[in-house]
């Protein structure tokens, strides 16, 4: 059986990228629909506040930690994960499994060039043929009944959603049966990075925990306040929860 911890009451699963991709492989092979989900210091954040968040979350059957502040956590809290499994890799590796295994992808999210950018890189390294559809992430809520339809109508193996937090999340938990795609994923800004509209920071930075501050690096006017918000309540909660556990 699979094992799961639990960090600021959120379930988070003890997996390692390879141990995912092999879960979600199985999952695509027996069309065995699964949600995953990635977790970050920010996103645990505000889960303590948005109710409809934290209830999507928990509901999914896949639960990676996607920061390295999510991972140092777990080891100050005695229950340590193997590594963080980012999002973006994640969202890589499974895009050459497509490729490999023949499924296809539909790609929901971001600006309509950048969707569309995402779409063309792909197809011009691994072609056309992994390719069920794309949309852009702007809509209201009247159309989302016709966006999970259009989806369905895809015939995806695969669904990427590159809409912001707790968008997607609810998105996801309240038409995943609607969707019946095998594997649906949030992937947040994902398609920015493929489409090269953002820069990801060196890999010394993402192993270091420092991949937000390089974030916060490309723009500052943006990002400061989130960041010293959402960074300091993050360790308030995981230091309240460490004391909590060293008195019981």
């Amino acid at each position: 059986m699979r094992k799961r911890i639990t960090i600021m009451n959120s379930p988070v699963d003890v997996l390692t990228m390879k141990e995912t991709l092999h879960l979600i492989g199985d999952s695509i092979r027996d069309k065995k629909p699964i949600q995953h989900i990635v977790v970050n210091a920010a996103k645990l954040v505000h889960m303590q506040s948005d109710t409809e968040l934290f209830k999507s979350v928990v509901a999914s059957d896949i639960i990676n930690a996607d920061g390295m502040a999510v991972v140092w956590a777990s080891e100050l809290l005695g229950n340590p994960l193997p590594e963080r499994v980012s999002g973006v890799d994640l969202m890589q590796e499974l895009v050459i499994m497509a490729a490999e295994k023949q499924y296809k992808i539909f790609f929901f999210g971001g600006k309509e060039e950048v969707v569309s950018e995402v779409v063309r890189k792909y197809t011009s390294v691994f072609g056309e043929e992994i390719i069920a559809g794309y949309r852009n992430g702007y809509f209201n809520k009247e159309q989302e009944g016709d966006i999970a339809d259009q989806i369905a109508e895809s015939k995806a193996d695969i669904l990427f959603v590159a809409i912001s937090s707790p968008t997607k999340e609810i998105f996801l938990n309240n038409y995943k049966e609607q969707l019946k795609v095998p594997f649906i994923m949030g992937v947040g800004g994902s398609f920015d990075v493929v489409a090269g509209k953002v820069k990801r920071a060196p890999v010394w930075m993402q192993n270091s925990g420092l991949e937000w501050f390089y974030r916060f690096l490309q723009e500052p006017g943006r990002m400061w306040k989130r960041y010293l918000t959402t960074n300091s309540l993050f360790l308030y909660y995981i230091f309240k929860e460490r004391i909590q556990k060293f008195f019981k």
